[in-house]
């Protein structure tokens, strides 16, 4: 019987479901008919199938050709459906054994000539094979992404010729390494540190505090302070990522398209989106959904510089995946769902005039320019920094050099093991009934809170909010209990409150 059975794999989001390609001769008219719910670039196979199998030194069967890819209802995009197609066409006219292809799992897209080319998003698919165990042939330009995952039974082909030598038992395809060993977990990028930033003590505190706890961070002041420098070194205070977190992040960027460098495996992502960045491109989706910004930046810094020049609905598309690290894309096709457990550091002026002492800016322009973020929004801030102007004669005066970013990271790091080992999570994670629990505050202390936070008009997300930075200043501090100076410190990281309230008294 003319039929040949081939499996490949879908790509769905962060998904690879099992594709099987069915392939039929049978007599009558030459035709080539392809179902099973194939998109534009699918259906394109069969006019690059043809020539690669003709220029490969194949014949290509002149008989009425079906080739089904089940199950009907998943759609297929791109060109990774090239290879089965092609083998399951040589299998069917009896050119390469049937047997070989069994328990094997082949992607790739084929040039004309019958090379073998690079698909975008093979990650999931390689993750996937070594769950399953599956032997699994990729393009050979795949082999970065292969050699990430590990997996010893992936094998690179780069033609068809090639690959059938392999089916015939005539060859081997080569595979990665098994003593592969050339991502350092240890490296340092030494390029940016907290020692060139000339002042600023109390921003630097609270930065080192947001990273200690994964805290989400809104930075307030005047231009050229150095909102976006402080920004920017926040990367060098956090720990690179482990194994599993750092495939997690790299199966995003390969969907997404975007390539990962091995030497940037264990690096934790940093995404900086200009303020013209539409909702799609920051929370993701499109006909073909893919991860917007927010998932880029999982496991790392989503970084808005001039954020009150995003649009209001934009940002608001923000607020939920940051309460539950994940975003929802719904298609009539299918629904996807990105991981987007971001940090999130907002840098913006508290004017529209960029300052707020002798602005140009009456209080009603102020207000309407701070109003373009709603209050929700603003809610999820944890800590909100002021970043003033350097007093007379700072930029000249000789100073003693300041901390280096690696003494501030070894901080950070013992604070987050402490966080670990009593919590398992860090403490931006921690649920309310957590903080009652584990967070060792006296009942007297937390009265104060509870008082400040009415005083402040604040609402019971951020009572909880600022309990979580308390218990980092103590984690830093390496206090078992949380004082009552470590909550006042907590209250001092409000300057968009204090800044509002002054705007009140105005009126």
């Amino acid at each position: 019987m003319a039929i040949a059975c081939v499996a490949t794999r879908a790509n769905k989001g962060v998904d690879a479901p099992p594709v099987t390609v069915e392939v039929h001769l049978s007599n009558g008219l030459p035709a080539f008919n392809l179902v099973g719910l194939p998109e534009t670039s699918v259906k394109e196979a069969k006019e690059r199938v043809r020539s690669a199998i003709i220029n490969a030194g194949f014949e290509f069967p002149m008989r009425r050709i079906t080739v089904n890819l089940a199950p009907a209802d998943l759609p297929k995009q791109g060109g990774r459906y090239d290879l089965p197609i092609a083998i399951g066409i040589l299998a069917a006219s009896e050119q390469v054994p049937k047997n070989a292809l069994k328990e094997h799992e082949f992607v790739g897209e084929l040039a004309l000539s019958g090379h073998i080319r690079h698909c975008q998003g093979l990650l999931p698919v390689i993750v996937e094979a070594r769950q399953q165990n599956t032997p699994l042939v990729i393009p050979l330009d795949n082999r970065d992404d292969a050699e990430l995952v590990g997996f010893n039974k992936v094998y690179f082909a780069s033609h068809l010729q090639g690959l059938s030598e392999y089916l015939h038992g005539q060859s081997q395809l080569p595979g990665i390494e098994p003593s592969l060993e050339w991502i350092d977990t240890n490296q340092v990028d030494t390029g940016l540190c907290f020692s060139d930033v000339i002042g600023q003590y109390q921003a630097k505190l609270g930065l080192e505090i947001a990273a200690a706890g994964n805290h989400n961070v809104m930075l307030l002041g005047p231009p050229g302070t150095g909102k976006s420098m402080l920004a920017s070194r926040l990367m060098q205070l956090l720990p690179p990522l482990n194994y599993d977190e750092a495939l997690e992040v790299a199966t995003l960027h390969s969907v997404a398209g975007q390539v990962i460098e091995p030497k940037s495996f264990y690096k934790r992502p940093f995404r900086n989106p200009h303020h013209t960045s539409s909702a799609v491109s920051l929370v993701g989706g499109g006909s073909n959904p893919k991860p917007g910004e927010i998932s880029l930046a999982h496991r790392g810094v989503l970084f808005l510089d001039e954020v009150v020049e995003f649009p209001r609905k934009v940002l608001d598309c923000l607020r939920e995946p940051m309460e539950t690290g994940e975003v929802v894309i719904s298609r009539a096709a299918a629904k996807l769902k990105f991981s987007s457990r971001f940090q999130l550091i907002a840098a913006m002026n508290p004017s529209p005039c960029g300052d707020i002492d002798n602005a140009r800016a009456t209080p009603d322009q102020i207000q309407k320019y701070l109003s373009r973020l709603s209050g929700p929004f603003l809610d999820r801030f944890d800590l909100t920094i002021e970043v003033p102007r350097l007093p007379a004669g700072a930029l000249t005066k000789s100073e003693p050099s300041t901390e280096t970013s690696e003494s501030i990271a070894l901080r950070v790091s013992i604070a987050r093991e402490l966080q670990l080992a009593r919590a398992g999570v860090l403490n931006s994670d921690l649920t309310g009934k957590q903080l009652k629990e584990l967070g060792n505050f006296k009942q007297a202390d937390l009265l104060f809170l509870e008082q400040s936070v009415n005083k402040l008009g604040l609402s019971v997300r951020s009572y909880h909010r600022l309990q979580r930075v308390a218990r980092t200043i103590a984690d830093l501090n390496q206090s078992h209990a949380v004082e009552r100076k470590h909550i006042a410190q907590a209250l001092g990281y409000r300057a968009m409150d204090r800044l509002l309230n002054s705007l009140k008294t105005q009126y």
